[in-house]
């Protein structure tokens, strides 16, 4: 987690289900999201935060992109995607605020162990467009060294589930 919050990620720590809601709310709050769009492909979720009074849409034009992820990338702070949570969009195509919900069993060490992981958990038909995000705060787009990859606003609900 500190990779994750060097590269300015914000991190929300959950022991449970109602924590999660509860810091949920908190971000909600913090950015004036109540009664916006959010950007979500994922059902589950939508049922899960529909007490929140969001507007659920498939567009960019939304305040925040919600979803899941596949892993969480220890060794370099980053959060590994596929197109189970992108769909066909790339990152730039979505909005700059992501608010992600994750467990700690996603938690591994290196990019290898968690493309291992997707290949292993998706057999039968490997997900498309898998990707990482792993700058967090706008200014870091000026630096050279991340040039061509698209730097988000993020919040990450990490629920303990080991």
């Amino acid at each position: 987690m500190m990779n994750f919050k060097r590269n300015g990620g914000k991190f929300l720590y959950c022991d449970n289900d109602n924590e999660v809601l509860d810091s949920f709310d908190k971000i909600l709050l913090e950015n004036d999201w109540y009664e916006k769009q959010v950007c979500c492909f994922d059902i589950g979720l939508e049922h899960k935060f529909s007490d929140f009074n969001l507007e659920y849409v498939k567009n960019s034009t939304a305040s925040f992109f919600f979803a899941t992820c596949e892993y969480l990338i220890a060794d370099s702070g980053s959060i590994l995607v596929s197109s189970n949570q992108l769909r066909e969009k790339k990152l730039t195509e979505l909005p700059d605020n992501f608010v992600i919900l994750a467990a700690t069993s996603q938690l591994v060490k290196s990019i290898g162990e968690g493309l291992k992981g997707i290949k292993e958990k998706n057999k039968n038909a490997i997900p498309s467009n898998i990707t990482t995000i792993k700058d967090f705060e706008p200014q870091k787009e000026k630096d050279f060294l991340s040039y061509g990859s698209s730097s988000k606003n993020l919040y990450l609900l990490l629920l303990e589930d080991l």
